[in-house]
This record gives structure tokens, C-alpha cells and sequence, in this order.
């Protein structure tokens, strides 16, 4: 298998430009139509910060999101605009953000996500945050989603699209930003760190790229074998890039399968 092209989310899609325009512009329209705390600082590094858009209502369930950009790319403003549908659905929507390799090492990454959840832990009460929580992450933000399955703030864990092996990324392209250890493709692969945790929803494009499709399969089924809760959502018609798409609409595939997901968590 050539792992360069198979990992080559912006060749598959052939418009990539095209598409961070809109999600760029939907994300500033997102911005302006709700109530948001930019920027809030979780940490000690640049970049260790969260948008926040509260309902303001007890009870509400909160849906955390970290982006993708193999680590290496984009921002939390880029995505605003998968907060559409859930705030509809009265969810309360936090983003975070963390600093990008080769500026961190993955060990770090991770530790900056680990703190961004112990904030949110220790504010609850400020955040308004008294419903269940979803930790959801795209691609490389659901690799980060997954590795924090048993952190006592997280009620569902959702990776959209994720890397649940780092054995294959540090054989490719990908690489010359992580420079990934032996080590941090051991302890940082969620595929080999099943364990115990929340339930899951995995979900990724069912036109994706083979290579993205298998991750959250061997995942999904793996978690199952261990006797862990994991549905698995192939999204119909849905690319890398398009999912996030079907994220943000109320009558989408993946909100609705999130809102049943709670439901069977709280019953």
C-alpha cells in the first residue's frame, strides 16, 4: 500500500481550497448569529484555548470538539460551523484548540487536551455544564477523543473520522511534522488502548478513502470485542470533508444517531 496517498484526505477531495473557503465563511456566519466566549484560555501555551457557546440551560448537553489537520494544520475557527445543528438541538458547544507539530511533540498534544478537559471539569458550574457530555473530535481530533474515553467529565465519546493507529502515520508523509517515537505510537494509539470508558459513537464517510474507513472499523469492532460500547455510523454519500457537513444539519445522519446515543447512556 503506497501510505501517502492513502492518508491524502486533500488529493481524494480534488476542491480543498474550495472547501476550507466555505467552512471557513459558514464558521464566521456561526460566529456572528450566537453568543460566544472567544479564546478562553485552559493552559499555559498559545494555543491552549476554547470557544464557548452556552444555552444557559440547566440540564443542557454539552458536545466538545477538537479539529483535525493531521495534527499539524488548521484551527479551532475553521469549524465553528459543526456547532449549527447542535446548538438547534440545545446543545451547549465548546472547541479546543491545541498547539500544532512540529511545534509539539504528540505526548504534548495530548497533555494540552488532558488540561482543556480538567478546566472544563473544574468550571462545570461556571460553564453552565450539568448534562452529559460529548467529546467529539474530526480525523485527528477523533484519534484525541478517543485516547480520553475514561476522563470523568466525558458521558459519550464520538470520533468522527479518526486515527486510531499512529503505526501506519509515522510510516508516511505525515511524519516530517510528528516525527512520532516508538513510544508515543505505543502509548498514544487508541486501537491498542482499548480499556474501559464512555460509550461510543464512531462515525466516518462511508466514501471516505479505504484507509480512513478501515481505522474506525478494526476500531469500532475492536472495542466491541472487549465488551465496550461502540456503534458504528458510516455516514451515506460522505467524504473525509463532507461529514462534518452532515454533522452540522439537525436532519443529518450523525445528530440524530448522538441524540439516541444520550438517550441510551441516561435510561
Amino acid at each position: 500500500m503506497d501510505l501517502d496517498q492513502a492518508y491524502n484526505n486533500v488529493a481524494a477531495a480534488g476542491n480543498f481550497p474550495a472547501i476550507m473557503a466555505r467552512f471557513r465563511q459558514r464558521s464566521a456566519d456561526t460566529y456572528a448569529a450566537h453568543r460566544w466566549q472567544r479564546d478562553v484560555r485552559c493552559g499555559p501555551a498559545p494555543r491552549e484555548r476554547i470557544d464557548w457557546c452556552g444555552q444557559g440551560r440547566a440540564g443542557a448537553p454539552t458536545f466538545l470538539f477538537i479539529h483535525g489537520g493531521y495534527w499539524q494544520a488548521s484551527d479551532k475557527s475553521d469549524y465553528a460551523f459543526i456547532a449549527e445543528g447542535l446548538i438547534q438541538a440545545g446543545f451547549n458547544v465548546g472547541l479546543l484548540e491545541y498547539t500544532l507539530a512540529p511545534y509539539a511533540r504528540m505526548h504534548e498534544i495530548v497533555q494540552q487536551i488532558g488540561r482543556a478537559l480538567g478546566y472544563l471539569q473544574h468550571q462545570r458550574e461556571a460553564f453552565g455544564i450539568g448534562g452529559p457530555v460529548v467529546l467529539a473530535g474530526h480525523s485527528a481530533g477523533g484519534h484525541l477523543a478517543a485516547l480520553y474515553r475514561s476522563h470523568p467529565l466525558v458521558s459519550v465519546v464520538m470520533p468522527i473520522s479518526g486515527l486510531m493507529d499512529l503505526a501506519p502515520i509515522s510510516q508516511c508523509w505525515l511524519n516530517e511534522k510528528l516525527q512520532l517515537s516508538d513510544e508515543e505510537v505505543r502509548d498514544f494509539s487508541p486501537q491498542r488502548l482499548i480499556g474501559e470508558g464512555a460509550p461510543m459513537l464512531v462515525s466516518v464517510g462511508a466514501e471516505e478513502l479505504p484507509e480512513l474507513l478501515r481505522h474506525s472499523r478494526v476500531y469500532a469492532s475492536a472495542c466491541e470485542a472487549a465488551g465496550q460500547t461502540a456503534q458504528l455510523l458510516e455516514v451515506p454519500g460522505c467524504n473525509h470533508f463532507q461529514v462534518l457537513d452532515d454533522l452540522a444539519r439537525l436532519d443529518g445522519h450523525q445528530l440524530p444517531a448522538l441524540l439516541q446515543a444520550l438517550a441510551q447512556t441516561s435510561s
